[in-house]
C-alpha cells in the first residue's frame, strides 16, 4: 500500500523520535568529547567512517592523556631510585624479573639475535609495552576515571613486587620507586583526563542524544571541543611533559653523583706489582695476517654477557668479601685493601661464554692480576673433596644477586684460579666486574666468572643450585675444544690466488696440538700454528690457500693436547656449550 506524502512525513518524524530512545536502551556510543548520532536513513558506509573517526579520536585523546602520565611516572621514579638504589628503578626491576623468568632457550636466542645489545633490546621492549598500556589506560580513564587510576596503581604494584622479589633486593625501600611512580602517574592521568572531558563526569552518559546539539553534531557550550578547553588541555599535557623531563634529568644527575664516588675510587687505584708475574709471551705467538683477532683482547673489546641491566658501580671503600660455609673453619671478611696487600699473581687466560655459538665472538684473552683463590680457601680451612673436604661447590654471589656455582675440586687442582682485580695492566673496568671478579681457566663463565663478587659460600651441589643451573644449564661445564675462522669473512669475495685463511683455536687446560683446514669436500690439510702462550690461552693459526674462482666452503677443526679431535657433531649451547666445526662460504673472483 502506497503512503501519502503526509503519512511518510509522519513516519519519518516517528523514526527520529524513536532513534534516540533505542540508543539509550542499547547504552549508546559516547565519544570522549560528546555524543554523535546518525539519522536512521544514513548510509552504512557513512556511519562506518564516522565510527572509525570516533574510535581514532578517542584513541588519540587517550594517548594524549596516558602517555604524558606514563612519562611522568617513570620520570618521578628516577630521583627516587637514585636516592634509594639505581638498580631499584621500575624498568630495571621488571626487566630483571623478565630475565629471571625467561627460559634458557629464549635467552640463548636473544644473545644470538641481539648480541651484547640484548639488554638494550629488552629495555626498549619494556618501554614499548608500557607505552601501549599507557594509551589503553588513558582511553579507559576518559570514561572511567577510577578504573584508569586503578590500572596505573596496578602497574606500580607489579613493579614493587618485582623489586622486592629480586635476588639483590635491598629491602622494603626498593619498592619506593615503583610506588612513587604509580602515585604520580595516577594523579597525572586523573588530572589530564578531567581536562580532556571537562563537561563530563566519569559515569555521566553525556548530553541527551535527542538534543539539537546531538542531532546536528554541534558542540554544547563548555564542552571539550571548545577552543579554550583544547588549549587548556594542551597546556596541561605540555606542562606535564616538561615537568617530567625536569624530574627525570634531576634523577639522572643524582644517580650520576652517586656513581662518581665509585668512579673516583677506581681512578685513584694503583695496582701493586705482581709477586708472580705472567711469564713473557713467546715470540711468534701471533700470526701476521690481517683480520685475525689479536692475541690479547683489549678490555674495551672484551665480550660482555650477563644479566645486569644496570652495571653495578661499587666504591671500593665500602666493598667487602665474605668467605664462609661448609668446611670453612676460619670464616673471614676481606676489605679491598686487604686483598691488595696479599701477594698477587698475574696470568694470561682465555675466557669463553657458554652462549658462544660455533664460530661466535664470545671468547677473549686477557692478562689477569689477582689473588690466588685456592690460597684463600686453604687459609679458611677448606679442603677439596679429593682430600676429604665436605664442600664440593663454591657459590659466588655478586652485588646484583647473581649466583655462580663452581666445583671446588677445579678451583683447588693447581690451575690459576684468581680473584682478579686487574685486567691488561689496569683495574677492572666496571663492565668487567670492578672491583673484584673470579677467573677460573678451563670452565665456561657461567660456572666460574662471577663479576662484582661480594660473597663466597662453600656448599654442595646437592644442597644448592646456582642461578643458571636452576634454568637447566649443566652444573659442571669444562670448555669444549673449538676453532674459528676469522679471515676470510663469510660471503666475502677474495681474488683468485693465494688467500690466507687464519683464525684462533682454544681448549683451555688442554692446549691446542693441531689445526686443519678443509676446502669444500677435499682432504684435511694442516695449518701452521703460532707459538703457544699457555695451555689456558687460545692459539692462532694460518693456512695459505690457493683459491680458484667460484664458490667454496672452508671448514676448520682442532685437535687438543690430549689428542682428541674437535667433534663435527653440531649441538646448541644449552646445556653445556656448543659443539661442531666452523665453516665459511666465500666466492672467489677471477684475477
Amino acid at each position: 500500500m502506497r503512503r501519502t506524502g503526509g503519512q511518510a512525513a509522519r513516519a519519518r518524524a516517528a523514526g527520529r523520535m524513536a532513534y534516540p530512545g533505542a540508543l539509550r536502551r542499547l547504552g549508546g556510543l559516547r565519544h570522549p568529547i560528546g555524543w554523535h548520532t546518525h539519522p536512521p536513513g544514513a548510509p552504512l558506509r557513512t556511519r562506518g567512517v564516522t565510527n572509525l573517526r570516533r574510535t581514532l579520536g578517542r584513541t588519540a585523546l587517550g594517548a594524549a592523556c596516558g602517555l604524558p602520565a606514563g612519562f611522568a611516572a617513570l620520570a618521578a621514579a628516577e630521583p627516587t631510585a637514585a636516592a634509594v638504589r639505581p638498580a631499584a628503578g621500575p624498568v630495571t626491576v621488571v626487566g630483571g624479573a623478565a630475565i629471571d623468568r625467561t627460559p634458557a632457550a629464549v635467552k640463548d636466542w636473544a644473545i644470538r639475535a641481539f648480541g651484547e645489545s640484548d639488554k638494550l633490546a629488552l629495555q626498549a621492549g619494556i618501554l614499548a609495552v608500557l607505552a601501549l598500556c599507557a594509551v589503553l589506560v588513558g582511553v579507559l580513564a576518559l570514561r572511567h576515571r577510577r578504573l584508569g587510576t586503578a590500572g596505573v596503581l596496578l602497574f606500580g604494584a607489579v613493579g614493587a613486587a618485582a623489586a622486592l622479589g629480586r635476588p639483590d633486593s635491598g629491602g622494603p625501600a626498593d619498592a619506593l620507586p615503583s610506588l612513587v611512580a604509580a602515585a604520580v602517574g595516577a594523579a597525572v592521568l586523573h588530572f589530564l583526563a578531567t581536562r580532556a572531558t571537562p563537561g563530563l563526569q566519569p559515569t555521566d552518559p553525556g548530553p541527551d542524544p535527542a538534543s539539537d546539539s546531538a542531532r546536528t553534531g554541534s558542540a554544547p557550550a563548555g564542552s571539550a571541543t571548545t577552543a579554550g578547553s583544547r588549549r587548556g588541555f594542551l597546556v596541561a599535557a605540555g606542562a606535564t611533559t616538561v615537568g617530567a623531563v625536569a624530574a627525570g634529568a634531576s634523577g639522572r644527575a643524582l644517580a650520576g653523583r652517586r656513581g662518581q664516588a665509585a668512579a673516583a675510587s677506581r681512578e685513584a687505584l694503583r695496582l701493586p706489582p705482581p709477586a708472580s708475574p705472567a711469564p713473557p709471551l713467546p715470540a711468534g705467538v701471533a700470526v701476521r695476517v690481517p683480520g685475525v683477532s689479536p692475541f690479547t683482547t683489549p678490555a674495551a673489546d672484551f665480550y660482555r654477557v650477563d644479566t645486569a641491566l644496570v652495571v653495578p658501580e661499587v666504591d671500593v671503600s665500602g666493598w667487602r668479601l665474605r668467605l664462609h660455609g661448609e668446611g670453612v673453619t676460619r670464616p673471614r671478611t676481606y676489605t679491598f685493601a686487604e686483598l691488595l696487600a696479599r701477594p698477587l699473581t698475574e696470568r694470561y687466560a682465555t675466557l669463553t661464554c657458554v652462549s658462544n655459538e660455533v664460530g661466535g665472538p664470545y671468547v677473549g684473552t686477557a692478562r689477569w692480576l689477582g689473588v690466588p683463590l685456592a690460597e684463600l680457601l686453604r687459609e679458611a680451612g677448606v679442603r677439596p673433596p679429593s682430600q676429604g673436604g665436605r664442600a664440593d661447590q663454591l657459590v659466588a654471589r655478586s652485588v646484583d644477586g647473581m649466583t655462580i656455582g663452581t666445583p671446588v675440586e677445579d678451583v683447588m687442582d693447581g690451575r690459576d684460579a684468581l680473584l682478579a682485580v686487574g685486567m691488561n695492566g689496569e683495574p677492572l673496568p666496571f663492565e668487567r666486574g670492578f672491583p673484584v671478579r673470579m677467573v677460573v681457566p678451563g670452565l665456561y663463565g657461567y660456572v666460574s666468572a662471577c663479576k662484582w663478587i661480594e660473597e663466597i659460600e662453600l656448599t654442595t651441589f646437592a644442597a644448592h643450585d646456582a642461578y643458571w643451573v636452576r634454568r637447566k644449564w649443566a652444573r659442571r661445564a669444562p670448555v669444549k675444544t673449538q676453532s674459528r675462522i676469522d679471515t676470510p669473512r663469510p660471503f666475502s669475495r677474495p681474488a683468485a690466488g693465494v688467500v690466507m685463511v687464519a683464525g684462533v683455536a682454544w681448549a683451555q687446560r688442554r692446549g691446542i696440538r693441531r689445526v686443519e683446514v678443509r676446502v669444500d669436500d677435499g682432504p684435511w690439510q694442516e695449518a701452521r700454528l703460532a707459538a703457544e702462550g699457555t695451555v689456558d690461552t687460545w692459539r692462532q693459526w694460518s693456512f695459505p690457500w690457493r683459491a680458484t674462482p667460484g664458490g667454496h666452503t672452508l671448514t676448520v677443526r682442532a685437535t687438543d693436547g690430549t689428542g682428541a679431535v674437535q667433534t663435527e657433531r653440531r649441538t646448541r649451547t644449552v646445556p653445556d656449550g656448543a659443539s661442531g666445526r666452523h665453516g665459511v662460504f666465500v666466492t672467489v673472483t677471477a684475477p
